[in-house]
Order: structure tokens, then C-alpha cells, then sequence
């Protein structure tokens, strides 16, 4: 059996600290964390995005915690806003707690404003990602991100590097660190059980597609303009924003102006898990070569289809992620392999899926899933907006900090990019960047319509 690797937490301390000189960046503590404007015994949390995923999983997640309020709620869509306040007021009802005032807003800037507001959960569209959560890490908040990172590379690059800068407590919504399954996964896998790591397999769902609605009129509570933001601006239909009668799975995580498909969209969790298992959290793939099924691009849901994709990864592992695999992860070593799942469980923003009968944790052996004796012991949680929070109170990494989400999803973002060219591509990892490749380095950023985006926020900044 392979000896394993030292013993590491997800990101410790002298980690976190060690990326901070690695980016050239001082580690500046933001003033509202001493003194008498520090988090006291209750953090005071505004939530931008009123969604699906923030009522299904942020909303409930940072309430349950029992270490936060929720004072302001932010959306573009009024009524979704309005719903939001309703919400945070109804679960706290229900859980006998104090119910506090909920103010509304509509601009996320008047939200970042506050100084009393001790840190902001963004559950925004993939491509509202990276602008609101610079916006927060430049008024000194804390941030819990939801998944993927940014929408593009470049987008990451920036987010990273002024999370660093700031060292704000930054978590991404990559939750299977706190799923106790996939905790011990990875756990298993860097202690050796399954000896040397030869090959993984990442199993991702897809979206379907369907033909375009014609143009209808923008809803009165929307403001659509500022919705669609430094995407592209196309007419307006319901299919292409979300529902205005409910908060089923909305239609903008089909179309590519404002996410890249499942392979961030849930690929942003498996490449995470994997990253963690093979002790890469800092760095990423040397070769990625793939293809994919894309509808039309002037179609509205025009996100990836079926695809199939590999990767060298140090060490001469070899990753296949496809549609066609058990969703879930594969780890395949000398010595057996090791396979963990979500037993069909979805999160708010992903498409219902089945496991197909697979169990959460499984291997070649019983005795690789024996947890006694193990070499490597990551750190545990039991909820993940939790964990956020407890590094709010602690100024502690959390499990997904800025660093690391950043690294999981430029994977997925080049598997995406391979994908959209069809040939093998060379990724140099510290660089950030391919190797003689103009075609595919365009790609790892995109225009930004004004007056929106983060590398426009980004540079005003600093001319200012």
C-alpha cells in the first residue's frame, strides 16, 4: 500500500497565509472585525438573490445555524424580494426565535452599504457571481458564495485575488465537504487505501433542451436590464430568466449567456471532492482534451448536451468525467477502488437526479471503507453555512475558501473550453493560462456589457 502523503487539513492556517504571499497580496484584516463594530454574538447577514436556491438551501441553512440574523434581502425581481423578507420571517416563527427586521432592497450596492450588516450570502445566476461578490469583498463583508465560483476563469482570477487581499471569510457553496460520505472519501483515498491513484471517474448529469419561446413583455417587478448585467442583453421570455408563479429549476441555467452547463454546474462539486481527495486543492490538470453536444448558440437553452472529457492530472492520473458514468466519483488505485455519491439527493439548483440504486459510499472491499487507523483526518462539519459562519466568528479558513473554489472550477471551466474546441489542450497550472494556445486562452474570459461586470469594478477601483 502506497505510504500517503503528509497529513493535511482541507486549508490551514499557514496554507491560507501562504497563498496570500504567493499572490503578492498583504493580509489586511478588515477594521469591522475589532472593536465595538466586531461580530458580536449574532452575525447580521444580508441575503442577495431570492431564488430557489436561497429559499430551498441559504435561507434555511444560515438560519438553522443558530449564529446568524437575516436583516436584508435583496433581488431584482420585487416579488421575489418581497417573498424572501416573508420567508425569513415565517422560519423564525416556526423555530420559536426572534423575529428580526428584514429590510428590502432591489440595488445590492444600498445592501453593502449598510455598516451594521456583518456579511452577505449571494445566491445569484452563475453569471451574477463575481460582480456582487467583489462589490462585498471591497466593503469589507464576508461572503458565502454560492457554486461555481465565477462564471468565467478570468472572472476567478480577480475574485481570488481581492478575497486574498482583503482576507475575508469567503466560502463557496461546495456543501459535499460537509457530506459526511464524501468527507470520508477523501479521507480514505489520501490515507492509501486504495494504494496508488491510477484513474478517476466523475459521473455528471446534463439539462435538456426545448425550442424558444417567442419575445413576451419584461414583468413589472423585474428589472430585466440589470438582471441580465454584463451578459449580452436579448428580448426578454420567461424561459430565459425564471418563473414568475413559482420556483421550479429556472430556464437561465440552460442558456450559456449566463452559465457554462453542468459541467460547472454540478461538475463544480465532483472536481471539488476530487481535488480534495488528491491533496490538489492549489493546483489543477496539465492536458485536458474532450467534446461535447451543444444546440445552436442563438437558441435559448443552448447548454452543453451529452460529453465526454479527460484530463491528466499530476502523477500521471487520468480523469474521465461524462454524462454517461454513475453520477458520483471513482477513485481506482493499485490496490481497489473507492466510489461515493449523493444517493439521488439534488441541491436546488441542479436537476433531480437518481443514483440508480448506488450506494453513498462504496468499494472493490469492505475493508477499504474501515475508517480506524487513518493516516489523513480532514476537517469535519456537520453543515456548511455553519461552517461559514463559525469562521466568521473564528477569522479561521473555511472548508471552501476563495483559493481553493477558484482551482475546482477553472478545472471545470477548461473542460468546458476543451469541449468547446474538440482538440487536446496543454494547461499550465501556474500560469493560469494554455500553453501557445491564443484560440483557447480567449475563451477563459468574455466581454462585459457596461456598466456592469468585475473586471470593470475591478479596474475603477483601482484607477480610483
Amino acid at each position: 500500500m502506497k505510504t500517503p502523503r503528509r497529513n493535511q487539513a482541507a486549508v490551514s492556517r499557514r496554507d491560507f497565509v501562504k497563498w496570500v504571499v504567493v499572490a503578492g497580496v498583504p493580509l489586511i484584516l478588515p477594521r469591522r472585525l475589532f472593536g465595538a463594530a466586531a461580530p458580536s454574538n449574532r452575525i447580521r447577514v444580508g441575503q442577495i438573490g431570492c431564488g430557489r436556491i436561497a429559499r430551498d438551501h441559504d435561507i434555511p441553512g444560515v438560519l438553522k445555524s443558530g449564529l446568524a440574523d437575516i436583516v436584508a434581502v435583496c433581488d431584482l425581481d420585487s416579488a421575489r424580494a418581497a417573498d424572501g423578507k416573508t420567508l425569513v420571517e415565517n422560519l423564525c416563527r416556526a423555530a420559536g426565535t426572534p423575529v428580526p427586521a428584514v429590510a428590502v432592497y432591489h440595488d445590492f450596492h444600498e445592501l453593502l452599504a449598510r455598516r451594521d450588516v456583518d456579511a452577505v450570502v449571494i445566491s445569484t445566476p452563475d453569471h451574477q457571481h463575481a460582480e456582487p461578490a467583489l462589490a462585498a469583498v471591497l466593503a469589507g463583508k464576508d461572503i458565502y458564495l454560492q457554486k461555481p465560483f465565477t462564471l468565467t476563469h478570468a472572472e476567478g482570477v480577480i475574485l481570488r485575488n481581492a478575497a486574498l487581499k482583503s482576507a475575508c471569510i469567503l466560502q463557496v457553496g461546495s456543501q459535499q465537504r460537509s457530506w459526511k460520505q464524501f468527507r470520508q472519501a477523501c479521507e480514505l483515498v489520501r490515507s492509501g487505501r486504495v494504494g496508488r491513484v491510477r484513474y478517476v471517474e466523475i459521473g455528471l448529469p446534463v439539462d435538456p433542451t426545448k425550442p424558444d419561446d417567442p419575445e413576451q413583455p419584461v414583468p413589472p417587478n423585474l428589472d430585466y436590464e440589470r438582471w441580465v448585467g454584463p451578459a449580452a442583453l436579448a428580448y426578454y421570455a420567461e424561459q430565459r430568466v425564471h418563473p414568475q408563479h413559482d420556483y421550479s429549476r429556472p430556464g437561465w441555467l440552460r442558456n450559456e449567456s449566463f452559465t457554462l452547463g453542468m459541467i460547472t454546474g454540478w461538475g463544480s462539486h465532483h472536481f471539488d471532492t476530487m481535488h480534495w481527495a488528491l491533496d490538489c486543492e492549489a493546483g489543477g490538470p496539465s492536458r485536458v482534451e474532450g467534446c461535447g453536444e451543444f444546440p445552436p448558440a442563438n437558441r435559448i437553452w443552448n447548454v452543453h448536451g451529452s460529453y465526454d472529457v479527460e484530463l491528466l492530472y499530476p502523477h500521471d492520473i487520468r480523469v474521465t468525467v461524462s454524462d454517461r458514468l454513475p453520477n458520483g466519483l471513482k477513485f481506482i488505485g493499485d490496490e481497489g477502488w473507492i466510489f461515493v455519491a449523493r444517493e439521488g439527493q439534488a441541491t436546488a439548483s441542479d436537476p433531480a437526479t437518481s443514483s440508480g440504486g448506488l450506494k453513498p459510499l462504496d468499494a472493490s472491499h469492505p475493508r477499504l471503507l474501515i475508517d480506524r487507523g487513518l493516516a489523513v483526518q480532514l476537517p469535519r462539519s456537520d453543515e456548511h453555512h455553519r461552517n461559514w459562519l463559525e469562521s466568521v466568528r473564528s477569522r479561521q479558513p473555511p472548508l471552501a475558501p476563495a483559493p481553493v473554489a477558484h482551482r475546482s472550477n477553472s478545472a471545470c471551466v477548461v473542460s468546458w473550453i476543451a469541449m468547446k474546441l474538440g482538440r487536446p489542450l496543454t494547461w499550465d497550472a501556474s500560469a493560469e493560462r494554455f500553453v501557445n494556445d491564443d484560440e483557447a486562452n480567449a475563451l477563459l474570459a468574455r466581454p462585459e456589457r457596461a456598466p456592469y461586470g468585475a473586471a470593470r469594478l475591478a479596474l475603477s477601483r483601482s484607477a480610483g
